[in-house]
């Protein structure tokens, strides 16, 4: 566990889930959020579900779903950008979830949220309002992560699990970072494409071809931060051409390779 400083007027503690947590959960986090003067943000698509138990001032969401101001909320899978703004004083813990534990936490479809973020009343019900209240009155961000912890291990550990012939299936586009054929692995499992998609709508929120999008820009974007060129990391990432990656960013992300991820400064 440890704590960091990211940016000015906002500090965090994470800390790795629990060994039950693990496979739901990729990221787990508590922070303290303080600004003067309206903040934005945009905010691109991740290969996740992003849930926020949050309390103090609320943050101001506008994307394809519509625009919401929520101090709590869940957003489901997206595959293009959600712009944020806050101000104010904000305290809370950020859990971020594969779509299968989503899915198996939430107990709805994941296409209800597709493009989507709602306030975690309207999925969770009364589980998300005795846990706030309780994180809300836990003393520090360390005692906060350690009770989310436990209220999600509770709950998912009650829920039936997911399709795992879905989960195959996620794990192969992941593995391959969304560069496997769709196709192949509606074959592999012996169904059609579109009960494949079907599956996919109800487990994981997006379909198999726009879920892989969203991996292979995950994937392109990290290439781009490690210092890879553009045009090698079009070839390594499956796109056919530099434009493919091009067209696939300002989509995701509102700005072109180099706007998101500007090259290294070279000094001296």
């Amino acid at each position: 566990m440890n704590d960091a400083a990211v940016a000015e007027g906002l500090t965090f503690t994470e800390s790795d889930p629990g060994a039950f947590l693990r496979p739901h959960v990729t990221h787990l986090s508590a922070y303290t959020e303080r600004h003067s003067d309206p903040t934005s943000q945009r905010r691109p698509p991740f290969a996740g579900v992003v849930m926020i138990f949050g309390f103090g001032a609320p943050l101001a969401l506008s994307g394809p779903g519509g625009s919401r101001l929520l101090a709590s909320f869940a957003g489901g899978l997206h595959d293009t950008y959600v712009d944020t703004t806050t101000a104010g004083i904000a305290e809370g813990v950020q859990v971020n979830l594969t779509p299968l534990g989503a899915r198996r936490l939430l107990g709805v479809p994941l296409r209800e949220l597709t493009n989507r973020v709602v306030s975690l009343e309207e999925v969770l019900g009364g589980w998300a309002t005795t846990t706030l209240e309780r994180l809300a009155e836990a003393p520090g961000r360390a005692a906060r992560i350690a009770l989310l912890d436990e209220a999600l291990s509770g709950r998912i550990g009650e829920a039936p699990p997911p399709d795992r012939r879905v989960g195959w299936a996620w794990q192969r586009l992941v593995a391959t970072r969304g560069t496997v054929s769709v196709a192949s692995i509606a074959a592999e499992l012996g169904w059609s494409s579109r009960h494949l998609v079907s599956r996919f709508h109800d487990q994981i929120g997006l379909a198999p071809k726009a879920a892989a999008r969203v991996l292979r820009f995950e994937h392109a974007t990290g290439r781009l931060r490690s210092g890879m060129s553009l045009a090698d990391t079009a070839a390594v990432c499956g796109y056919y051409d530099q434009a493919h990656m091009n067209r696939d960013f300002r989509t995701m992300a509102g700005a072109t390779p180099r706007e998101l991820v500007p090259p290294p400064r070279v000094i001296g």
